[in-house]
């Protein structure tokens, strides 16, 4: 009983510390661009290829799942962090200085795919050396939904329906995952996830079917 009282606790925190950072994420939007394009302006000059800082993003992914295989928490929860604030720089620095390209675009798709399932693997690596069959499961639960939230976006595009809405988008789930490495708090986390993904994915799917309901009346 002590244990569930712990775990829901700790799920609630989670959860109220998800819904701010998830309004606070609404209203920023691309208003850090200035300042991180002048971050990196400081640093670097007008010179830059953004390609570079998708594939530094998707190193500092696998140095992560490294660290979460050898339960090296702290150190996993700032390369995750840091795998995010590439993925930041390789946005801004192509619309600033206007190097947005088609393969840009689909390289930083594929590398996120890539870099959201290598980090849930090492959790499946990490609870599969820890004979945790319970957390293997809802990790691969976590894993399908993080699949099908970007699936669901791509076929929605293809049939011309923007579809970006959903709590769960990659950036909660890059803030989240960061948060239970850093605080070696990730069963709570992983739970949040496995709802919130495919919640996230009812929400798209819901959301494609009202508006091809309403392109059909029309």
């Amino acid at each position: 009983m002590t244990f569930l009282l712990n775990m829901l606790s700790s799920f609630e925190k989670s959860y109220a510390l998800f819904c701010g950072l998830k309004m606070i994420g609404n209203k920023i939007g691309h208003r850090l661009d200035p300042y991180l394009y002048y971050t990196f302006k400081t640093l670097f000059g007008e010179q830059g290829n953004p390609n570079l800082f998708t594939l530094f993003g998707f190193l500092s992914t696998l140095i992560a799942s490294f660290f979460i295989i050898k339960e090296i928490w702290l150190l996993a929860g700032f390369a995750i962090i840091l795998s995010g604030l590439f993925d930041l720089f390789d946005g801004v620095v192509a619309r600033k200085l206007g190097k947005v390209t088609v393969f840009g675009g689909f390289l930083d798709s594929v590398l996120d795919r890539y870099s959201d399932l290598l980090l849930l693997l090492a959790f499946l690596i990490y609870y599969l050396k820890r004979g945790d069959s319970s957390l293997v499961v809802l990790t691969s639960l976590v894993s399908i939904g993080t699949s099908l939230i970007p699936y669901i976006r791509a076929k929605a595009e293809a049939i011309q329906i923007p579809c970006n809405i959903g709590l769960m988008e990659r950036a909660e789930r890059i803030i989240l995952l960061s948060i239970g490495t850093l605080f070696n708090w990730m069963e709570p986390i992983l739970w949040i996830l496995a709802i919130l993904t495919h919640f996230t994915i009812l929400q798209r799917i819901y959301y494609v079917w009202k508006k091809l309901r309403v392109n059909d009346e029309l």
